[in-house]
């Protein structure tokens, strides 16, 4: 909560809610406060006897739930037991992913893609230096000799299987705050200090994408959002292009003057109309309203 402020809203209420066990139910109420609170991203903290201090990362697209992961915490530091310097709220960190099971294995590949979605938000093209006020390391203990992939090879009927977690290594969290010093040269000398929150994971259950809900979340614009500005030209007014690369114009209408307003003409809504009536029963010659056509013909 502290790393993602002022982004973030807190569930303070103990809610009754267990994503992998009951599916239903649990959907139902993600969806109802994805819905309510405009969030895509959530984190759920539990505690039970069979699965203590336990976290599960829920990611959303269009109002559904799209994929879930859930981890034990082992070992947990606070930001506040860490008497250094912390960085500016609302500020985008680096991330550092050091093992090569993020990129090999799926189970390290959804935390890496889960942890990049919370933490790192939008792709930017470029950054200034001293805007980097913190980073977020995550490494992986030893990789296990049955995910190594000489072992592998060498060996394939010990490979084990992406659903056993027994032999997955832990994954260790570390926020560190970054200090400039002159060096000499024009690229500066980096320091890390440690700023906390501090945390060691074991992986757990998880609950992979539809396919087909996962082709769409992925699918991106035909041309870049900078691409079509380009082809504007000189920029126009009232003229914008959004994330998807949608070319979106705004139009001014005048104000209208809806006493002008041309409606139904119906004789109840006319001004008089009462009198008229009580006229029309006088001239009324019995025979069917001749006395009213009488009155249009001296008119």
């Amino acid at each position: 909560m502290a790393l993602k402020r002022p982004d973030a809203i807190a569930f303070n209420k103990k809610n009754q809610i267990h994503p992998f066990d009951s599916a239903s139910t649990s959907t139902a109420s993600l969806e109802f406060w994805a819905s309510k609170n405009d969030a895509s991203l959530f984190v759920i903290g539990q505690t039970t006897k069979k699965r203590p201090d336990g976290l599960t990362f829920v990611r959303m697209f269009d109002g559904r739930v799209l994929d879930m992961l859930e981890v034990g915490v082992e070992k947990w530091v606070g930001m506040a037991e860490f008497k250094t310097q912390k960085s500016t709220p609302g500020h985008k960190p680096l991330m550092h992913f050091a093992s090569e099971l993020f990129d090999t294995h799926p189970r390290f590949i959804q935390l890496k893609s889960m942890l990049l979605d919370f933490f790192n938000g939008e792709i930017v093209d470029s950054i200034c230096l001293p805007g980097l006020e913190h980073v977020i390391s995550v490494t992986c203990a030893p990789t296990p000799a049955a995910l190594n992939n000489a072992t592998v090879n060498m060996y394939p009927n010990q490979h084990p299987t992406p659903e056993d977690v027994s032999i997955l290594p832990k994954v260790h969290i570390r926020t560190y705050t970054t200090k400039l010093l002159a060096s000499g040269t024009r690229i500066p000398r980096v320091e890390v200090v440690p700023m906390g929150p501090s945390l060691d994971l074991v992986l757990r259950r998880h609950e992979q994408a539809d396919p087909e809900m996962l082709k769409q979340a992925l699918k991106r614009p035909k041309l870049k959002k900078m691409d079509v500005e380009k082809g504007l030209g000189k920029k126009r007014k009232n003229m914008e292009v959004d994330e998807m690369g949608d070319l979106r114009g705004r139009v001014h209408v005048g104000k209208q003057d809806l006493g002008k307003l041309q409606t139904r003409k119906m004789k109840g809504l006319k001004a008089g109309a009462e009198e008229d009536d009580e006229t029309d029963d006088d001239d009324d010659d019995g025979f069917g309203g001749g006395g009213r056509k009488k009155r249009r013909e001296e008119a």
